[in-house]
C-alpha cells in the first residue's frame, strides 16, 4: 500500500530536527534513485518552512503526502488549528503558472471528496514560488464546500498567511487519528488505466468502503475463475454486470495489466468494441509513458496497443489466421453490444468481403477461443440497458451460441442476470437447470463509483426513463445535497453553470443524444464528430477539449468514459407527453415518431448513457422553443421540463 507520507511529525519536533536529518528520512521513504534536483529542492523547503514555522509549537506537518486516485504526492501539508493546508513548492520560480495552480487546487478538492477525515475541514490550497516578489497575505474566497481558491505566495510571509486564514481558534484535530480515516479515491476510468498500467494495484487505487467493497470481491472471484481453467485445462467464460459507472471496466483493466506480469501462456488482452474507449484509452496511456519515461509517441502507442484493442481489429486477425490468438484469456468490455448475427454477416459481407460469414459476433469470438487446445477464459462486462445502436445483441447472442454450440465451456454468471434489463427472460428456465451454469454473487457490481457524491444516480435515472416521477423526487431528496443537479432553459446559463462548478482541473463538457438534431440553432450540432483523445484529454487551452463547452459529444463518444461535470442538452427526439415518454427521429425536415420497440430501447438507452456520465453533478438543458419552428415548438419541450420537475428538479 501507499505510504501515507515520507515524513510526518508534530511542528515542534520539525523544528528541532537538523536539515539532514529529514533529508535523509526523505531519501530513506523515496526508495528509488534520488535525483540531486530532489533533495535539493527537498533541502529548500524544510529550510524556508522551519524558518517561516519557528513560531509555532502546535499542529501537524507532512512532506510528500500521498494523493492515491492521482498517483502523485503534494510537497506538504500542515493540519493546523482544525485546518488542513496543502502547499505545493515551485523551487526556483519567480511567477504562478496556470497548470501549478490547478494542480495545488486539484490536490485540495482530492483531499475533500475521498480524504474522509478532510470531509468536515476547511482546506487551504497555497502555491509558493520561491523567486516571487514577497506579497502580503490576501482575502480567502471560500468555495460551499469550504476548499479555498489557491493561495499564491513567495513563502516570505507565511507564517501572516496562516494566520490571517484561520481567525480564530478551531477545535484541534489529532493527526494520527485525521491520517488514518480512510482514503477513499474513485479514480476516472483513464486515471485508474494509467495507474493500473504503472504496476499500481485496483486497491491503492480504488475505494475501499463497505459500500464499494464487492469491487475487490468481483476481482477475486475473476482471479480465482482464470487460476482453476488454467490448473485444470479448462474453457470457462464469466459474465460480470453492474450499474452503470459501478467498476466494470477498471475490473477488467485490472485483471488485463496483472496478467502482463505473468507468463505468456498467462497474459490478457482488454477488447472493446467501444471505438472512443479505445482511442482514449491507449493515447491516455501513450501520454503518460511519454511523460514519465521519455520514450517517443510512437513506441509508447505500439506498446499500449498490444494491451488495449478494438474487438473488430482483433476479429479480422482471426478470420485471417486460423491459429489460437496469443492470449488465453481476453476481456470484452460492454458484450452487450456485440453484434448479432444478422448486423455481424451484413457487415462482412459488405466491408470486408466474407460473402460466407454466418455466425453472431459472440459465436465468432467464442469460436476464436475455443480454437485453444487446452485452456482458455473469456471474461465478459456486461452493463445492463445500455444497448444503443441496431444489431447490438445484449446477453441473449452469448447464452444462445454456449447453448447450441459451446457445451465444454463452463459458464460463470453474476446472480442479477435474472434482471429484465439483461434481456435473458427466454433463457433463463436453461441457465437455472444447467449444471455447467455456476452462480456468482460476487460477478455483480451494484455501487456506482462513477458518482462518488451520489451512489444512487443511476437508480434516480432509472425512475426518470421509466416513468416513476415519485420514486425519482424521493432519491433525488437523498443525493441532491451532495450531487447537484440543475435544470434550465437556457443554454448560456448551462454553460456559465458548468464553468461556476469546474475546480482546478475538473473537466466539465456539453452532452447530447445522436439523435438530437435540432439542437443546432443552440450552437450544438451533433453531426459535427468530436475528436474523443482531443475532448476528453486536452487542456482548458485547447478549442477542440470539452472545456471550452463548444463541441457536444454523443452517446457513442461517452459510453464507458466520464466527465466531472455534465451538461445534458435534451432534445425532442426523446420527449414527455400524455403522461410517457414518447420517442421520435427527425428525419428531413420534420420529426417522426419511432415506432420500432427496439429503436424506442436504443433511444431510451441513449438517454441513461447520457445521464450517468458525471461525476460530481449536472445541469438538463431544455430548450425553449420556437413557435413558428414547427421543428422545435415549446409544445415539445414544456412536457420534458414539468416532467424533470415533478422529479424533484428544477
Amino acid at each position: 500500500m501507499i505510504a501515507p507520507a515520507y515524513y510526518q511529525a508534530p511542528i515542534d519536533q520539525f523544528l528541532n530536527q537538523s536539515v539532514d536529518e529529514i533529508l535523509g528520512q526523505l531519501t530513506a521513504a523515496h526508495g528509488f534513485a534520488l535525483e540531486l534536483t530532489q533533495r535539493d529542492a527537498w533541502k529548500v523547503q524544510v529550510e524556508l518552512l522551519q524558518d517561516q514555522l519557528r513560531e509555532l509549537d502546535h499542529g501537524e506537518i507532512f512532506f510528500e503526502f500521498a494523493i492515491p486516485r492521482m498517483g502523485k504526492r503534494a510537497d506538504v501539508v500542515l493540519l493546523l488549528d482544525g485546518t488542513v493546508f496543502v502547499v505545493e513548492f515551485k523551487v526556483g520560480a519567480s511567477s504562478f503558472d496556470r497548470s501549478a495552480i490547478d494542480q495545488v487546487h486539484d490536490y485540495a478538492l482530492d483531499l475533500k471528496n475521498f480524504h474522509k477525515g478532510s470531509h468536515g475541514l476547511p482546506i487551504v490550497p497555497i502555491l509558493i514560488a520561491t523567486r516571487a516578489p514577497r506579497m502580503a497575505p490576501e482575502e480567502v474566497n471560500w468555495a460551499k464546500d469550504h476548499v479555498a481558491a489557491p493561495i499564491l505566495s513567495s513563502g516570505k510571509e507565511l507564517i501572516p498567511l496562516l494566520h490571517g486564514l484561520v481567525p480564530r481558534p478551531v477545535a484541534a484535530v489529532d493527526a494520527e487519528t485525521w491520517i488514518r480515516s480512510g482514503y477513499l479515491p474513485t479514480p476516472t476510468i483513464i486515471e485508474a488505466a494509467q495507474a493500473l498500467y504503472q504496476n499500481h494495484s485496483v486497491e491503492e487505487i480504488a475505494r475501499s468502503d463497505a459500500g464499494a467493497q464487492n469491487l475487490t470481491m468481483t476481482t477475486e472471484c475473476i482471479r480465482q475463475i482464470v487460476a482453476d481453467a488454467r490448473a485444470n485445462r479448462k474453457k470457462a467464460i464469466c459474465f460480470v454486470t453492474g450499474v452503470p459507472g459501478s467498476g466494470k471496466t477498471l475490473a477488467g483493466l485490472n485483471i488485463a495489466t496483472e496478467s502482463s506480469h505473468e507468463d505468456e501462456e498467462g497474459r490478457a488482452v482488454f477488447l472493446s468494441g467501444n471505438g472512443p474507449l479505445v482511442i482514449v484509452l491507449r493515447e491516455a496511456l501513450a501520454r503518460d509513458q511519454v511523460a514519465r519515461l521519455k520514450v517517443k509517441k510512437g513506441d509508447a502507442l505500439r506498446e499500449v496497443s498490444s494491451f488495449v484493442q478494438n474487438i473488430h481489429h482483433f476479429r479480422d486477425e482471426a478470420l485471417r489466421l486460423e491459429a489460437p490468438p496469443p492470449e488465453h484469456i481476453v476481456i470484452f468490455d460492454e458484450a452487450q453490444r456485440a453484434w448479432t448475427r444478422d448486423q455481424a454477416s451484413k457487415f462482412m459481407q459488405q466491408k470486408r468481403g466474407q460473402a460466407n460469414f454466418d455466425m453472431s459476433e459472440p459465436q465468432f469470438l467464442v469460436s476464436v477461443m475455443d480454437r485453444h487446445a487446452d485452456w482458455a477464459v473469456i471474461i465478459c462486462l456486461v452493463g445492463g440497458g445500455q444497448e444503443i445502436n441496431t444489431g447490438e445483441a445484449g446477453l441473449a447472442e452469448w447464452m444462445g451460441a454456449l447453448q447450441a454450440h459451446y457445451p465444454d465451456w463452463e459458464v460463470h454468471v453474476s446472480e442479477r442476470l435474472h434482471d429484465p434489463d439483461y434481456g435473458l427472460s427466454e433463457h433463463r428456465e436453461g441457465l437455472l437447470g444447467s449444471k455447467r451454469v455456476t452462480w456468482e454473487a460476487g460477478l455483480h457490481l451494484g455501487v456506482s463509483m462513477r458518482s462518488f457524491r451520489a451512489e444512487k444516480l443511476s437508480e434516480f435515472v432509472g425512475h426518470i426513463l421509466d416513468n416513476r416521477p415519485e420514486e425519482a423526487r424521493r432519491v433525488y431528496a437523498e443525493i441532491k445535497d451532495r450531487y447537484p443537479i440543475a435544470l434550465t432553459r437556457d443554454i448560456d446559463a448551462a454553460r456559465e453553470w458548468l464553468r461556476q462548478h469546474a475546480r482546478g482541473t475538473e473537466r466539465p463538457g456539453l452532452i447530447a443524444s445522436s439523435g438530437a438534431y435540432r439542437l443546432r440553432p443552440d450552437g450544438i450540432n451533433v453531426r459535427a464528430s468530436i475528436d474523443p483523445a482531443n475532448w476528453f484529454l486536452n487542456g482548458p487551452d485547447d478549442v477542440r477539449s470539452a472545456y471550452y463547452l463548444e463541441e457536444v459529444a454523443t452517446e457513442f463518444d461517452v459510453q464507458g468514459l466520464e466527465l466531472d461535470w455534465a451538461g445534458i442538452c435534451w432534445d425532442a427526439d426523446l420527449r414527455y407527453e400524455d403522461g410517457a415518454w414518447r420517442q421520435h427521429a427527425f428525419k428531413g425536415t420534420r420529426w417522426q415518431s419511432v415506432n420500432s420497440p427496439e429503436r424506442r430501447l436504443y433511444l431510451k438507452n441513449a438517454y441513461r448513457v447520457i445521464l450517468t456520465r458525471a461525476r460530481q453533478g449536472m445541469i438538463l438543458y431544455i430548450p425553449q422553443g420556437v413557435v413558428e419552428d414547427k421543428t422545435r415548438h415549446p409544445h415539445f419541450y414544456d412536457g420534458i421540463a414539468a416532467y424533470l420537475m415533478r422529479c424533484g428538479l428544477g
